[in-house]
């Protein structure tokens, strides 16, 4: 998503104590940077963060990453997140600015993540881009690196052809497909689904959303 320059984010995000722009210096130990060990989430390009900021504030039971790599976004994401927890310090919840290709200059081994959210991420149709895709088998393969065995992704996308070959490449790096859907908000694969901006464009545009839930083995 294109989206202009706010001039205010970066003096705002250094002053949240929840915002981390170096995220690489806690690699391995992230369990300790919250107050409670927990469950670990993380959402993968969040965006304008209303996905996280509604998900975590209900779920104090987890902890949270939300990452993403345009200053503009998580400045949008830290007022949401602000908004969500009614401007109280989020005690289960990081916003992280970190570029997902390199992931695994973030997560190690000992992070230990149960779970991770991949929603409506670029579709990067044109074929030598394809490896720049958060589903592709490269990207898979670094999540295995700190997915914990049983971990879950679930993924999101109104994209037809991102959706199929997302399926190919899950089984092709040995994630179990626990279940999927071509039209989830009338075949509901979610316990819980806190529906994000595009997906409620899209929505209203007549697309059905695809998902699925994709397990570590």
């Amino acid at each position: 998503m294109r989206i202009r320059r706010k001039k205010w984010a970066k003096q705002e995000l250094e002053e949240a104590i929840f915002y981390i722009d170096s995220p690489s210096e806690f690699k391995n130990k992230w369990q300790e940077q919250f107050s409670k060990k927990q469950p670990l989430h993380i959402e993968l390009g969040c965006g304008k963060g209303n996905f996280i900021a509604n998900l975590a504030s209900k779920h104090s039971e987890i902890n949270y990453i939300a990452i993403d790599m345009i200053e503009a976004m998580l400045g949008l994401s830290k007022r949401n997140i602000e908004q969500a927890y009614e401007m109280k310090h989020p005690e289960n919840l990081f916003l992280i600015r970190a570029n997902v290709e390199r992931i695994l200059d973030v997560f190690g081994e000992k992070d230990i993540v149960d779970r991770i959210y991949i929603n409506f991420c670029n579709p990067w149709p044109r074929g030598k881009h394809n490896k720049k895709r958060l589903t592709h088998t490269r990207q898979l393969e670094n999540y295995k690196n700190f997915l914990k065995k049983g971990g879950e992704i679930y993924f999101k996308t109104d994209n037809d052809e991102l959706f199929e070959a997302s399926l190919e490449y899950f089984k092709e790096t040995g994630f179990e497909i626990v279940s999927k859907t071509y039209d989830l908000h009338n075949e509901s694969i979610f316990d819980e689904n806190i529906m994000t901006e595009h997906e409620k464009m899209f929505s209203e545009e007549g697309i059905k959303i695809k998902a699925l839930i994709a397990k570590i083995i």
